[in-house]
């Protein structure tokens, strides 16, 4: 094996051949596009190998994976957003809670994720023309990481996470101790196992907003 039989176009040939078969027509039920830029990842894990041995060779993606996704390109119309819909190829309408505006800038992509809680989310590229403005600091401090909380300031005060972030991790070793009491692969197992999940997520947006907010209180 060797990287002139390995590329982008004996993928796609081998795929338009698999797709003509009666074990492989399912693959027909999926965005054509989404086959196609899945081909173009192999592609690029296959010449960064090449190039860089070290990297590894690339491997199959786990069935126990916690991220599932699937990007699609805008070509011809086939993905758009409304309002407080979006439009995707051999799924059709489907109504999304949108976090922020939607530029009216030129679509790109959209990159469909599943969470291990079992949620989606779309994240949609945007090509701008005008490049964000580069802001120039006017105040600085000076922080030095300090452990269990997260830093500590020159007149030694130490910003700690809400309550609420507490509450919720106390929540979730509740929950972990009865999944563990539970029949692995049974239903009741996989509904705990969704339940524990979306609180691992909710502590996460919990750090994060944390995180964000921090900074601009430390600045004022």
């Amino acid at each position: 094996m060797d990287q002139s039989s390995l590329n982008y176009t004996w993928y796609a040939d081998d795929l338009a051949k698999l797709l003509k078969t009666e074990d492989y027509a399912f693959l027909k039920e999926v965005d054509c596009i989404a086959l196609k830029q899945s081909l173009y990842h192999l592609d690029n894990d296959f010449q960064d190998f090449f190039r860089n041995p070290a990297i590894g060779f690339p491997k199959f993606k786990s069935k126990k994976a916690n991220l599932k996704s699937c990007t699609t390109l805008w070509i011809n119309g086939n993905v758009a957003i409304k309002d407080d819909v979006i439009r995707l190829a051999k799924v059709g309408l489907v109504k999304i809670e949108l976090h922020c505006p939607i530029p009216s800038d030129k679509l790109k992509s959209v990159t469909i994720s599943q969470s291990p809680s079992e949620e989606y989310y779309a994240s949609i590229l945007f090509e701008y023309e005008n490049q964000a403005h580069q802001q120039t600091s006017q105040k600085s401090i000076n922080l030095v990481h300090s452990m269990p909380e997260l830093s500590k300031d020159p007149d030694g005060k130490e910003p700690k996470y809400p309550s609420y972030y507490y509450e919720t991790e106390k929540k979730l070793k509740r929950e972990k101790r009865k999944l563990s009491r539970m029949v692995k692969g049974s239903n009741n197992w996989n509904k705990q196992r969704i339940k524990v999940d979306q609180i691992h997520e909710k502590m996460e947006n919990q750090r994060k907003d944390f995180l964000y907010k921090q900074p601009r209180t430390d600045s004022q």
